[in-house]
């Protein structure tokens, strides 16, 4: 079983969720889009591999905007390609927040900017815990998706839609891999500012998710576990 997970930069990291996959014996590949050199520069050319060759396809998180054309375009286009061929020859697709944008946005959704950030630590409604739990799930995000066509809505907050499914796939607004490695370099590289902006410390931020690390590996565990089992229905 082959996954390729797609790192957007050199900062968004599979984390607990590729550590699940590992566990469940899954051969992961992950494919860094925009090199660390050109991270200020992310208007790269990507060639994508073919998704027919993979058993899941992840995408990951960035810290760009899927409309944010005159930065991203060289490779945005090609990955939205990409992400709608795998799904119409029913290779499962779990998107994980600028992942699930793209996803939405590749089946005929769309992506717009939220009434307002989200960034922290957010409970969600869900229909379905067992696919999505009710959280808190670790949240830093400025846009949301629209849902696409014959998508079905399973979590949602007064923000945003939170998680949809649509057929073997799944996109979600959240971030079920964050580890506190993986948001230090979040705001080691320019998400303090954003932190601030939003009237948050990033001292409390980093304190919050070394609290509440081993609660959220084990929430990210079952919504791994629960994806799996349904794509293979």
């Amino acid at each position: 079983m082959r996954a390729l997970l797609i790192g957007h930069d050199h900062l968004s990291l599979p984390g607990a969720v590729g550590e699940r996959l590992v566990d469940h014996g899954w051969d992961v590949t992950e494919l860094v889009v925009v090199p660390a050199e050109r991270y200020l520069e992310p208007n790269v050319e990507c060639e994508f591999p073919d998704p027919l060759d993979w058993d899941l396809v992840v995408p990951l998180g960035s810290p760009w905007s899927v409309n944010d054309v005159e930065r991203i375009g060289a490779w945005v286009a090609p990955e939205l390609t990409m992400l709608r061929k795998a799904h119409e020859a029913d290779v499962p697709l779990l998107g994980i927040c600028f992942g699930g944008q793209a996803l939405a946005a590749a089946l005929g959704g769309s992506v717009e900017r939220a009434p307002r950030a989200e960034i922290g630590w957010v409970p969600v409604e869900t229909d379905d815990a067992s696919a999505v739990g009710p959280g808190p799930w670790f949240q830093f995000h400025y846009d949301r998706f629209l849902l696409p066509p014959g998508a079905v809505e399973i979590a949602r907050n007064e923000v945003c839609s939170q998680a949809f499914t649509i057929g073997r796939s799944m996109g979600v607004q959240f971030h079920p891999e964050i580890t506190a490695h993986e948001l230090e370099l979040w705001l080691g590289n320019g998400g303090d500012a954003e932190v601030r902006s939003q009237g948050l410390e990033p001292e409390v931020l980093m304190e919050e998710i070394r609290r509440e690390e081993a609660a959220a590996f084990a929430r990210t565990r079952v919504l791994v576990d629960g994806f799996l089992a349904r794509m293979t229905r």
